[in-house]
């Protein structure tokens, strides 16, 4: 037996959440063939089917753009002031596992050091309801990371399609209890969840030769079609590069974080016009070092879901997969 919510419940119950002032978040179709993520308004704004849209769910933790606080100046000095906005519930709804799965993975570099009280609140503040994937493209790779198209990790609750407009609800913390309390029926119906895609690469192998290989000529033969235009890095729910800058007009303005990529041809620019990474293949190389040696290294997590968004968003058909596929196979390494 299984717990089962319809379609209409999923609405009714999007509905109430935002009748209560909260904000809800999820994909909605932009384009006959562009999904995204985005706040929503009205329960039917919602896409309740599986599907992959083409950003993340990052940005409903770690904005685009935020302001840390506030600066005035007052004659010889500066007063800060706080201008945080206040932190609501919000839900986010119907994203995919491999998205949920990225949260316990930001988890660690946003408490580390120090805890980052912006990304932490909103974290608090948040129920993340999954839906099961029911069907991989070529791009998917979540297997070779450890996780699967009915993963839960980083979900509240996860929904599997059960035919007939039901979903079997999978409720995994009391978030997601509370959120799902009085609104499911028992039923017979079992979800289906789609096949795996196939293990694609050995990722600890991966790791290994960007840290041992690491002026090795793979990385300028297998990049030089990159563009560093930042897609994937966006794209992308665990990559979490910022810069920090003030912005304002004469005596007043905030210090804020953006967004920013290690992609990005002025990331690692010095001051004395020096750059450590001059070219695309050394950024490029950052990126597969970044996510496989120096994150595992530190916190033991891989900074990677196999979501496949820098694949299908990179216009020179780049991305993580074709790289450490081809790290995998081995047929480039010199003799």
């Amino acid at each position: 037996m299984s717990e089962i919510v319809t379609e209409g419940g999923l609405r009714e119950l999007a509905g109430a959440w935002l009748a209560g002032g909260k904000r809800l978040a999820g994909p909605c179709r932009v384009k006959a063939d562009r999904v995204f993520y985005r706040a929503v308004t009205a329960p039917g704004e919602l896409l309740l089917a599986s599907c992959r849209p083409d950003n993340s769910i990052k940005e409903f933790f770690f904005p685009r753009h935020e302001k840390l606080y506030g600066y005035r100046l007052t004659g010889n000095g500066v007063e800060l002031f706080d201008t945080e906005e206040a932190t609501g519930a919000q839900l986010v709804f119907a994203g995919r596992p491999c998205d949920a799965a990225a949260l316990p993975v930001l988890d660690h570099v946003f408490n580390w050091d120090f805890p980052d009280r912006f990304y932490l609140q909103r974290r608090e503040a948040t129920t993340v309801v999954t839906f099961a994937c029911v069907d991989a493209d070529e791009h998917c790779f979540c297997t070779s990371l450890g996780l699967a198209p009915g993963a839960v990790r980083g979900s509240d609750a996860l929904l599997v399609a059960a035919g007939d407009g039901a979903f079997e609800v999978r409720v995994l913390t009391e978030k997601g209890r509370a959120l799902f309390a009085g609104r499911t029926v028992v039923s017979d119906k079992q979800g289906r969840v789609a096949a795996p895609p196939p293990v694609r690469f050995d990722a600890a192998a991966a790791g290994a030769f960007a840290r041992d290989r690491f002026e090795d000529p793979f990385w300028r033969t297998h990049t030089l079609a990159c563009l560093g235009c930042g897609a994937c890095a966006y794209t992308c729910p665990t990559c979490h590069c910022f810069d920090i800058a003030d912005e304002g007009a004469g005596s007043t303005g905030h210090r804020v974080r953006n967004w920013d990529s290690c992609q990005f041809d002025m990331f690692t620019l010095h001051a004395s016009g020096h750059n450590p990474r001059a070219g695309q293949a050394a950024r490029q190389r950052q990126r597969i070092y970044h996510k496989f040696h120096v994150y595992p290294e530190k916190f033991g997590a891989i900074l990677c879901t196999g979501c496949g968004n820098c694949g299908r968003n990179c216009p020179a058909g780049l991305g993580v997969l074709p790289l450490v596929t081809e790290i995998d196979d081995g047929k480039h390494l010199q003799a």
